[in-house]
């Protein structure tokens, strides 16, 4: 079992909470099973476990585990970044996990995106030059191109190309949505549909290909120790394929609260997007969100063999958690894999 320091850059997020808490439960648990969804044996047990992330306000649920330590890590703090990195010792590996869904308007996109998909991949590869660490496995997304229809696409494209390009020991994952219990994804959803009679669908029919957060975790797990993965980058998805509308409606009749969903035509989803942008709490959706959703959201192959994955079904993880019947329990499955 390899026992390299791991940091991860963005860990107070959905997906970096997991993947620490997978990792922290392997390093208590000396390899005892994990999870009762995928049920592996971690591959990896970080002596340290380092979580970066803007604010350690925002990565409080993150102290309690073992071996967990909060670094606060600034979109501009180069100095920070190089003491992190460098803390891991040259066999360390670094995860970068930053990313937004929503940012302003710009050419070719905003200065969110252009912060968070561009500049910072560009200087965590430079600090990892500058410290000596070769290991770095960056998150990318679905049709990632810079060339991409929509703003997050083609930061996330250009940010893709900067790790390539790097000369570092990389691998680039791009997963299709990420789906769990304590997603905003389906849950959202399944909110709408207890709240509103009706749902007004922009892009009912994009297709996605969603993937359950552990198994997007396990493939971050597991490419840590194979070497075959240093260099490739690899889409992840799950077993089935999903127009927006039948996700909704999954969500809908899952949650107990099935409601009718009128797909909106181009125009007047522009309209809607325009006017969800500036609700308060932050954008519901945007118009960059649309024109993501020109593009299909699923894989171009099966899911690599030296990944090792077999992805769950959406059904068979959130059927009970929409309902409100089992989603205390499966949180606890994932506790548990910390021992609390």
């Amino acid at each position: 079992m390899q026992t390299s320091n791991v940091l991860v850059i963005g860990g107070a997020g959905f997906i970096g909470s997991h993947l620490i808490s997978r990792l922290a439960g392997a390093a208590s648990a000396s390899g005892a099973p994990l999870d009762a969804a995928s049920n592996p044996d971690s591959p990896i047990a970080p002596e340290r476990i380092l979580a970066g992330s803007r604010s350690v306000e925002h990565a409080q649920h993150l102290l309690l585990l073992p071996r967990v330590e909060v670094v606060e890590l600034g979109f501009a703090d180069d100095a920070a970044l190089d003491d992190a990195i460098g803390s891991l010792g040259v066999d360390g590996i670094v995860v970068n996990l930053v990313g937004v869904l929503h940012g302003e308007r710009g050419d070719p996109y905003g200065e969110a995106f252009a912060t968070a998909h561009v500049e910072m991949p560009r200087r965590i590869v430079e600090s990892c030059l500058r410290t000596g660490v070769r290991r770095l496995l960056h998150m990318s997304a679905l049709g990632a191109n810079g060339a991409g229809p929509s703003m997050y696409l083609r930061s996330k494209g250009d940010g893709e190309r900067i790790v390539r390009e790097s000369g570092l020991d990389w691998t680039v994952f791009r997963p299709s949505v990420v789906f769990g219990p304590d997603d905003h994804f389906l849950n959202l959803f399944a909110q709408m549909q207890q709240m509103a009679p009706v749902v007004p669908l922009a892009c009912a029919h994009a297709r996605f290909q969603p993937v359950f957060v552990q198994d997007v975790v396990q493939a971050f797990l597991n490419a840590m120790v194979t070497s075959r993965t240093i260099g490739q980058a690899y889409e992840l998805g799950g077993p089935q394929v999903y127009t927006l509308e039948e996700l909704v409606r999954f969500a809908g009749r899952a949650s107990g609260h099935p409601r009718p969903v009128i797909a909106l035509p181009d125009a007047l989803a522009r309209v809607q997007a325009a006017v969800l942008e500036h609700m308060p709490g932050g954008p519901v959706m945007t118009r960059d969100n649309l024109d993501s959703m020109r593009l299909d959201n699923v894989l171009e192959a099966p899911l690599a063999h030296e990944l090792n994955l077999r992805p769950a079904s959406l059904e068979s993880v959130m059927t009970d958690v929409l309902a409100g019947r089992n989603r205390e329990e499966a949180l606890q499955v994932m506790r548990g894999s910390v021992h609390r």
